[in-house]
């Protein structure tokens, strides 16, 4: 008999009814000369420190790290030793002479299966289902091609490489940092993956904190000749930023009431190529900016899409191409998505073309490893999907046809005009050919309209314009915008560089924070232990995630680089050419050089003024200032910034929400030290209408509103 191993009860079910008929039994479903078993997910899980009979590991002790097992055990979850006792039965049965691993086709599938295995005690040959669908079509194929157990060492290596590494650098640095720098029950989670990600987004708070705004003057003008008239911006030498308004003045009260001259009409011709498929990061950063889903809500309606509805690829995936095997299923992909009512238009002008067009930003094997990009299956859309099912199935569809369809067409027109010695830049955009972005009325990245160049009336060099209209617009420099979710998945990527062309991105998926598979979780885990919290649609450091950074300083433990590193050698030894005893020493040695580090170091203790999980505040008592009232210092709490002095009597507080408005904790610092934040926007007022003002401390009432002019 053949026993065949999925890694959930849901996919055991799938399994069995593409194999044929079949009976329930214990924990299994029997068919004719095989059975199909499952895991719960981890059945079994790397074991805890204490678990190695030590003593001293028992109790949180700088002395006694670091902790670098010779040999790591693996202990069996009590929550599913039920189960785990029903696949360790089969996988011991005489009666069983080879076994399918059927676990999810990746690397924490391989980990999941590998452990159940060794801890069965189990000899028998292993074969490996490979598939990216759990169409009944796509299963059958893949057991008429299953592939050597053998094969796979490379993937369970880097698997076990992954989990090794995680357990001793996090195991380590938890326990040195929470011993050292911690209170009693306050527990400093330091991971390998998830503390350089915090890293990248205490930097960035660091950079809009020290941001000085500067203010600047543009003049714009607008030319007006026949009935007919185009805007320009003033420049010199490629600038259009002026220090001094005086300066932009004077410009105005030269060019006004004079007449512009065409020195330059230029018209260019732009293609812009339909975007790539999508891989897991990339689907996740498109649903939160258009949806505002966070990662891991993504990543449950795309995992529900596959293996309930049956209706997309296997969606952890690091690929945004497709292989030569698949061009003889595309147009049957085509079929299945034309009863989606807002694409049937599109897939019916595909289906009527003779063959559908392939390029090497489609299909390109030496582009796909382990699973190609996430694309819709040929099994038709049910009527009825849930919310969140229906919007990633739309995204995914919508960007498989999209890929089809010829770049969109532009003629771009550059204009200068020249008023009395000053220069004027109109620039102008006409759409040729909408090609793919037709089925992108409102953009590609989120649900607001791309803003486009305007359409400039037809212009010829030596015509003579008059000056119908001249101002001075003032501004003022932006500080680097927080990150939302969908920026931090693209930081994550490229481990903190910005790289935006997504052919460049997809070069550089091995050498990123984390992988498609695990990205989600990293940032739910930091949310969870107080480090990061929501604020709309941006993710800000609390308090407590800002002191642990701190205390790292310059360690290579918050690296991005670093950490980019290790998952490059990872993503070489899932292909054979990264040697794992190599990989783990260098692990293990840096693990002992830290923990060292840590007994060295010098500083206070970090405390938290909430419970972790809480989506709140994981506040510091690291003061923002000091209290304008008695003196004493002023710290974050839960939903203020208030005076530490509260039990004597202050009551002192910079309240957290203000008129509908979020403060920061830099503003809250700024206004302490300064005495007055910023022009802050974002205000409401009791009807709703948004305004902008300026927090300004005022000896009677603690904080007062500034206000400016109202925001139309």
């Amino acid at each position: 008999m053949r026993l065949v191993v999925a890694e959930k009860p849901s996919v055991a079910r799938d399994l069995a009814n593409a194999l044929g008929r079949h009976r329930r039994g214990k924990g299994s479903l029997v068919g004719e000369g095989w059975t199909v078993t499952w895991a719960l997910g981890h059945l079994a899980e790397l074991a805890p420190p204490d678990a190695y009979g030590e003593e001293e590991y028992k109790r949180w002790r700088l002395e006694t790290l670091p902790i670098i097992p010779a040999k790591f055990k693996v202990e069996v979850n009590p929550r599913t030793r039920e189960q785990f006792a029903v696949v360790k039965s089969l996988m011991r049965s005489s009666t069983v002479v080879d076994i399918v691993n059927a676990c999810d086709a990746g690397r924490e599938g391989e980990l999941i299966f590998t452990y159940l295995y060794e801890l069965s005690s189990c000899k028998k040959p292993i074969y490996r289902l490979w598939v990216s669908s759990l169409t009944p079509e796509a299963i059958r194929d893949g057991f008429a091609s299953l592939r050597d157990g053998q094969d796979l060492k490379p993937l369970e290596d880097a698997a076990r490489s992954r989990g090794e590494a995680d357990w001793i650098v996090g195991m380590n640095a938890t326990r040195a940092y929470s011993t050292k720098f911690s209170y009693p029950g306050n527990v400093l989670s330091v991971g390998r993956v998830q503390t350089p990600t915090l890293k990248l987004l205490v930097d960035r708070e660091k950079e809009i904190e020290d941001f000085k705004p500067e203010k600047f003057y543009t003049v714009y003008a607008r030319f007006a000749r026949d009935g007919r008239s185009y805007d320009g911006v003033w420049f010199k030498n490629k600038q259009n930023r002026l220090k001094e308004r005086g300066a932009a003045e004077k410009i105005v009260e030269k060019v006004q009431g004079g007449t512009g001259v065409v020195q330059k009409a230029e018209k260019k011709t732009a293609a812009e190529k339909p975007p790539l498929l999508y891989d897991l990061t990339e689907l996740q950063r498109n649903a939160n900016a258009r949806h505002g889903f966070a990662a891991e809500r993504t990543l449950r309606a795309a995992q529900a899409l596959y293996e309930e509805h049956k209706l997309i690829t296997y969606p952890r995936t690091s690929s945004r191409y497709l292989t030569k095997d698949m061009v003889a299923t595309l147009k049957r992909r085509v079929e299945a998505v034309s009863t989606l009512q807002d694409l049937e238009s599109f897939a019916t002008e595909l289906l009527s073309l003779p063959k559908l067009p392939i390029n090497k930003r489609i299909v390109d094997d030496a582009k796909v490893t382990d699973h190609h990009a996430i694309v819709p299956t040929n099994k038709k859309t049910p009527k009825e999907l849930p919310s969140d099912e229906a919007k990633v199935y739309d995204l995914v569809a919508r960007r498989f046809l999209a890929v089809f369809f010829p770049a969109a067409r532009f003629e771009n027109t550059n204009v200068i005009t020249e008023v009395r010695g000053e220069t004027f830049l109109s620039r102008g955009r006409v759409t040729l050919e909408a090609g793919w972005r037709r089925l992108y009325p409102d953009g590609v990245g989120g649900g607001k309209k791309e803003k486009e160049p305007p359409e400039l009336p037809p212009i010829s060099v030596g015509e003579e314009w008059s000056v119908s209209k001249v101002a001075v617009k003032e501004g003022e420099t932006k500080p680097p915008p927080r990150y939302s979710e969908s920026a931090l998945l693209g930081a994550m990527e490229t481990a903190g560089k910005l790289v935006e062309d997504e052919e460049l991105r997809q070069a550089m998926k091995d050498s990123g924070l984390g992988t498609p598979a695990t990205r989600a979780a990293i940032i739910e885990r930091l949310l969870k232990v107080g480090y990061l919290v929501r604020e709309r649609k941006v993710l800000v450091p609390t308090g407590k995630g800002r002191a642990l950074i701190g205390l790292l300083g310059e360690s290579p433990l918050a690296s991005p680089e670093l950490t980019a590193h290790w998952e490059e050698r990872l993503a070489r030894m899932e292909k054979g050419a990264e040697d794992r005893a190599s990989f783990m020493a260098d692990i293990s040695g840096f693990a002992t050089v830290f923990v060292e580090e840590v007994r060295t170091k010098e500083g206070g203790k970090v405390t938290a003024h909430t419970k972790p999980g809480k989506n709140d505040s994981g506040t510091s008592s690291t003061p923002l200032g000091v209290c304008p009232k008695c003196g004493a210092p002023v710290v974050e709490t839960k939903k203020s910034y208030g005076c530490s002095a509260w039990k004597g009597g202050c009551k002192f507080a910079i309240w957290k929400t203000i008129s509908g408005k979020r403060i920061s904790a830099p503003q809250a610092r700024r206004l302490l030290t300064k005495g007055r934040t910023e022009q802050l926007k974002g205000f409401k007022s009791r009807a709703g209408k948004p305004y902008s003002a300026t927090l300004v401390l005022d000896g009677e009432h603690g904080v007062r509103l500034e206000f400016s002019k109202r925001a139309e």
